[in-house]
């Protein structure tokens, strides 16, 4: 922590500054004691045009984004091409992607396709059913270079059904947790944990998380816990939504008591994580509630989660739901199949507060029916990447970009101190005219006006939210900062 010091001027501080401050700009206090200028930035809503990554049938498709090229790669069935397993690799470059050459990684008819990255290896791990190869679950690291992709020796994690499958990385323990329902075990939830070495990958012992029938199984990690929290349709128990929390150690993983998070029929679930709220989050198709589109928050503590109140963002038969967090604009951004408005690909953005969620105006990606979903975001452009399959299309794989829309600024109800007195550099010891002093850096002002510092940093005769007054005005260039 960074303290303040006094200087000769009452009701003047100095603190090093955080990046530079021009003179008479509004200022905060940061967390470590270092000071900013108020500021923020925006990004409108937006779509970019859809792109065909693979000109033939495509079907259950995943995505990720490999932060260490910068690279977002889809992995698909290509039904064009004896459904075989393929993967290819996208560019995004505003609101466009642009794509490399497929790449086969399983010549051989391949389904229940997942991919994650492992950022610890700086590797892409896609984990299928290998239906070739009796129906085995099996995984394989590949390596991208450029536009293209490379891949090592598949392994197998469970030598039988190894049936609708989903993973995650676990940056806690730099493992790759693999669920799936085991086709061969009375369809339990099983789990197992994978480790990353060069181009290979190895696996622990499976561990069934339920002992009943499930389907729909996602899985999202818990950064701040540590946890991985797995999301599931319990068909032995009249089909209700219920979560698990997991926690793994060396290859092995344990597992808390299952939660119902939703005491109807439940569908088509997908699981995230809100780093900025450190909420999960699950949306899902509520098949007792007309099949609408619905998202629930919750709340890791040990080996349990709990849950707030369920919300619906979208009053209509909701399909192929699949959700992401996106970090630059702090929100939850959910795609899915829109079954009151002719199945077009429909997009929808939420902001996690508590343990709520709440909705923006959704909005249609592809107009046509579309399924298969998969989504991922893009951490250098800034973006999220649709892929999905264009029944409007001959069924190819397309791709499209989405800039969320958002506004964010640094300003709370409690940092703003007050103005710059000069102008400083960046970790530069600079000083604050703070509270009861008249700051003289000012321009445009009406004498005997209350301002109010906005989200920008600019100040303003209206409130913002948050609601922060900045002092009174006593001439055009002259505020007293209020005490």
């Amino acid at each position: 922590m960074k303290s303040f010091g006094n200087i000769a001027k009452d009701g003047q501080v100095r603190a090093v500054a955080s990046g530079a401050l021009t003179d008479g700009a509004s200022v905060i206090i940061n967390s470590d004691g270092t000071v900013s200028v108020v500021g923020g930035a925006s990004a409108t809503q937006a779509l970019g045009s859809a792109t065909v990554f693979e000109a033939a049938s495509t079907l259950e498709m995943e995505s990720a984004f490999d932060s260490n090229s910068n690279k977002v790669v889809i992995a698909y069935r290509d039904y064009g091409n004896s459904s075989y397993g393929t993967a290819i690799v996208g560019t995004v470059s505003g609101t466009s992607i642009s794509f490399g050459t497929p790449v086969v990684f399983n010549a051989g008819q391949t389904t229940k396709i997942n991919v994650v990255f492992d950022t610890s290896n700086n590797k892409i791990v896609i984990t299928y059913k290998n239906d070739a190869s009796s129906d085995n679950g099996t995984a394989i690291v590949g390596t991208v270079s450029g536009t293209s992709i490379s891949f090592g020796t598949a392994a197998e994690f469970e030598t039988s059904d190894a049936g609708q499958q989903a993973a995650v990385f676990d940056s806690t323990n730099n493992k790759v947790v693999i669920i799936w329902r085991d086709g061969d075990n009375s369809n339990y939830g099983t789990a197992v944990v994978a480790t990353v070495s060069g181009t290979s990958i190895s696996f622990g012992t499976p561990a069934v998380f339920t002992s009943t029938n499930l389907q729909h199984p996602s899985i999202g990690f818990d950064s701040s816990n540590g946890k991985v929290v797995i999301a599931y349709q319990d068909i032995s128990d009249s089909d209700k939504g219920k979560a698990i929390v997991g926690t793994v150690s060396g290859t092995s993983i344990s597992f808390g008591s299952a939660v119902v998070f939703e005491s109807g029929a439940t569908t088509y679930t997908s699981t995230i994580y809100d780093s900025n709220a450190q909420k999960i989050v699950i949306a899902y198709q509520d098949d007792d509630n007309s099949d609408y589109g619905t998202a629930i928050v919750g709340t890791v503590s040990g080996t349990s989660i709990s849950f707030g109140t369920a919300v619906v963002f979208e009053s209509a038969a909701s399909s192929f739901v699949k959700a992401i967090y996106d970090a630059t604009a702090q929100k939850v951004v959910i795609a899915y199949q829109d079954g009151g408005n002719s199945d077009y690909g429909t997009v929808i953005s939420g902001t996690v507060s508590g343990t709520s969620i709440s909705f923006d105006s959704a909005t249609v990606f592809e107009s046509a029916t579309t399924a298969y979903i998969a989504l991922t975001h893009d951490s250098n452009a800034e973006k999220v990447v649709i892929a999905y399959r264009d029944y409007g299309n001959s069924s190819h794989g397309t791709s499209i970009v989405f800039q969320t829309g958002y506004t964010s600024t640094n300003l709370t109800s409690e940092n703003f101190i007050g103005f710059s007195d000069g102008a400083f550099a960046d970790t530069q010891s600079a000083v604050i005219n703070t509270a009861n002093t008249i700051d003289r850096n000012q321009t445009s002002l009406t004498a005997g006006q209350t301002y109010f510092v906005s989200t920008s940093g600019a100040l303003s005769t209206t409130a913002g939210d948050p609601s922060v007054t900045a002092g009174t005005a006593i001439s055009a260039t002259e505020i007293i900062v209020k005490g």
